[in-house]
């Protein structure tokens, strides 16, 4: 009763001692350690509360779940890890264990111990699939694909109507050119909420090289694409893009691109670039001068836009409104060598085409000047 008290006068350190001491007492009434307890959480004393805690089990393993969270707050995650691990088997997982078993894996130390715990359970229920999903997913964030191409088949054959046994079997189809087949697996991979976005990248890049040597499955391709609409992490729509762009498949790179900046109310400059780069590349020099002056306007310190523009003008032998954009643009244009001398060698380009060869010439020496410099 004095514990009680004190407590309600906040005097922790009495109350402490007077639950301390009916205790020792009575060792074998559960409310006097569950006042140490309540004391010890109180004043957050997590360690002194984690001896409570242990006394309290002995009366009520419900308490164990308390103890998972005293050994967070104390910092012993090896064995918050083990009582998880344990409390996850016996009684089902909770949204608390797994918050905190998803911060001690995020240290990266603990996720061999982790590893193994899933490897046992799986020899001991091997029609849990939600054992897999959590070893599938280790084992891709540490990048170990031998292994999880492992436990996938292993998966496959247990759980063969299992969204993530989808990922093995797309690779199958794939190598045995089943390419419909492929095509269902991986779409059930994409759509598939839990399997994580490494694995969903990897799939679609797969597909991408199968898709560059048979190009009448691009639609598929396309759709495949959307799952990925508000993935934060990589603009898939650019990254095709590039990827034909390195190919120099100028209208497919094009294609990509056009789709990035239609979904992004045109908000990219990258994307903008390298649209105007495959534009270029297949001469659509009217494309590229109106929508080069657009750019300018949206973003009007940005000197690559005034180049674009300069070059499709020189193109266009629009050469006075070239000049104007890159004399305006090469105020822009700060320790970038490569872009000073192109620059230079367009307006040497224009000032060529009104006639004017002295500053032709100027301009010409000036860019090999600077190719010098580069060099």
């Amino acid at each position: 009763e004095m514990g009680k008290n004190y407590f309600g006068l906040k005097n922790y350190e009495k109350s402490f001692s007077s639950y301390e001491k009916a205790a020792q007492i009575e060792p074998k009434n559960k409310w006097f350690w569950a006042g140490m307890y309540d004391v010890s959480y109180q004043i957050k004393n997590y360690n002194q509360a984690i001896i409570a805690v242990n006394k309290l089990i002995e009366f009520n393993e419900s308490y164990k779940d308390d103890l998972v969270s005293l050994y967070m707050y104390t910092q012993q995650f090896d064995k918050a890890l083990v009582l998880i691990n344990e409390l996850n088997e016996k009684v089902g997982k909770s949204d608390r264990r797994e918050m905190y078993k998803t911060q001690i894996l995020a240290q990266g130390k603990f996720q061999n111990d982790e590893i193994n715990n899933l490897i046992a359970q799986i020899k001991l229920n091997p029609k849990e699939e939600a054992n897999y999903v959590a070893l599938i997913k280790l084992y891709s964030e540490n990048n170990e694909s031998e292994k999880e191409a492992e436990i996938t088949k292993k998966l496959e054959t247990e759980i063969p109507d299992s969204d993530f046994a989808q990922i093995g079997l797309f690779k199958f189809y794939l190598d045995k050119n089943e390419a419909q087949k492929a095509i269902n697996a991986m779409n059930v991979v994409l759509a598939n909420a839990q399997i994580d976005s490494k694995i969903k990248h990897r799939v679609l890049n797969e597909f991408l090289l199968f898709v560059d040597k048979n190009p009448q499955y691009s639609s598929d391709l396309d759709k495949a694409i959307a799952y990925f609409d508000k993935d934060t992490t990589v603009n898939v729509g650019k990254e095709i893009g590039k990827f034909y762009h390195s190919k120099k498949l100028w209208t497919k790179a094009a294609f990509y691109y056009e789709q990035v900046l239609k979904n992004s109310s045109g908000e990219d400059i990258e994307t903008n670039m390298l649209l105007l780069q495959t534009y270029v590349e297949t001469k659509q020099f009217d494309i590229v001068s109106k929508k080069a002056a657009t750019l300018v306007e949206i973003y009007p310190s940005q000197p690559q836009f005034y180049y674009f523009s300069g070059l499709a003008n020189n193109q266009l032998k629009h050469y006075k409104k070239a000049i104007e954009m890159l004399e305006m643009g090469m105020d822009y244009v700060i320790d970038d060598v490569q872009l000073e001398t192109n620059f230079n060698l367009q307006l040497g380009e224009a000032f060529n085409g009104l006639g004017d060869f002295k500053k032709k010439e100027y301009y010409f020496a000036k860019a090999n000047q600077l190719l010098k410099t580069k060099k």
